[in-house]
């Protein structure tokens, strides 16, 4: 609810709700100080609300704090874009409908639910984030995370992902295999993701004038999860092995990990490049074999290799 006008803005059935003064903002502010896509709300796992920022010029506020990060949204909350001052009204308890009083089908889901789907996940995570948002004025950090965010969005969504969470300085996003025939072609689809995201990271370090270069990593695992619900979630073995061969990109020295069942759908075309290591994955016994390659190798396979 807009303070000073009483003006309401209902979220209804969807993932995330944008809000800026741009064409299908569902939260559509009319004013200069306010950018065309300046933030986002977005359903979390447990069924509470965050927001995001999504490197606006003048940034976004809750409760006098700048967001620089996913910040969670409470009833009553005093939020703040550009000039604009707006109350967030949601006296359900977490995990509840929310408490508002029309429902808004712009963000309804496009694709049907699913219970238990072969999909792969991905997950993108910027690398030593920890102490280049130390250094960071609180504003330039703001504006890089949620520039990044935005980005990834923006290319996961055009290229088939059916769901997207941000977590902290990372990005997990789910594709669906509606079709497992096709399951190579889709993730082609993924690595191309990745590939375009690796260029927007150094592109945003360029434009933002860091002081020291963006770097990524990324895990693609496939294989049964658990999806649907109102909070779009995915859950399961294949979702935590994701994350895993993530965080073991640092230790095999390479960018982009991807599990034996992804590595092997994929056409033998489009393995050129990839080396086989044995990894040790967090929770698991024994090792765990990961398919690695760099980001160079990665955009020449794609140059060369078959389209999806």
């Amino acid at each position: 609810m807009v303070e000073s006008s009483g003006r309401r803005f209902p979220l209804g059935v969807g993932q995330s709700w944008a809000i800026g003064r741009g064409d299908g903002c569902v939260v559509m502010l009319d004013s200069r100080s306010v950018s065309r896509l300046h933030a986002l709300i977005q359903r979390r796992d447990a069924g509470d609300l965050a927001l995001v920022d999504l490197g606006s010029r003048n940034g976004s506020f809750v409760n006098g704090a700048r967001v620089s990060f996913p910040v969670a949204l409470h009833d009553k909350d005093k939020v703040l874009f550009g000039d604009q001052q707006l109350i967030f009204c949601n006296p359900a308890p977490s995990g509840s409908p929310l408490a508002v009083s029309a429902l808004d089908e712009r963000d309804a889901p496009t694709t049907a639910l699913h219970t238990n789907s072969l999909t792969t996940i991905l997950v993108v995570d910027i690398r030593d984030f920890t102490p280049l948002a130390r250094s960071l004025p609180e504003a330039l950090l703001s504006q890089t995370i949620g520039t990044w965010f935005l980005r990834v969005g923006q290319i996961t969504q055009r290229l088939g992902s059916w769901a997207q969470k941000y977590i902290g300085d990372a990005v997990m996003a789910v594709w669906v295999h509606d079709r497992p025939a096709q399951a190579g072609a889709d993730i082609l689809r993924v690595l191309r993701a990745v590939s375009e995201i690796n260029a927007a990271t150094a592109e945003i370090s360029k434009t933002l004038a860091l002081p020291a270069p963006l770097r990524i990593g990324a895990g693609m695992n496939t294989g049964p999860a658990i999806l649907g619900g109102t909070e779009y979630t995915a859950l399961g073995d294949t979702v935590n092995a994701a994350f895993r061969l993530e965080s073991a990109t640092k230790a095999i020295g390479l960018g982009v990990a991807l599990g034996e069942r992804t590595y092997r759908e994929l056409a033998a075309p489009a393995r050129t490049g990839f080396v086989r290591r044995e990894v040790q994955l967090k929770g698991y016994d024994g090792a765990s074999i990961a398919w690695a390659i760099s980001f160079e190798a990665l955009q020449e396979m794609l140059r060369s290799g078959p389209r999806p």
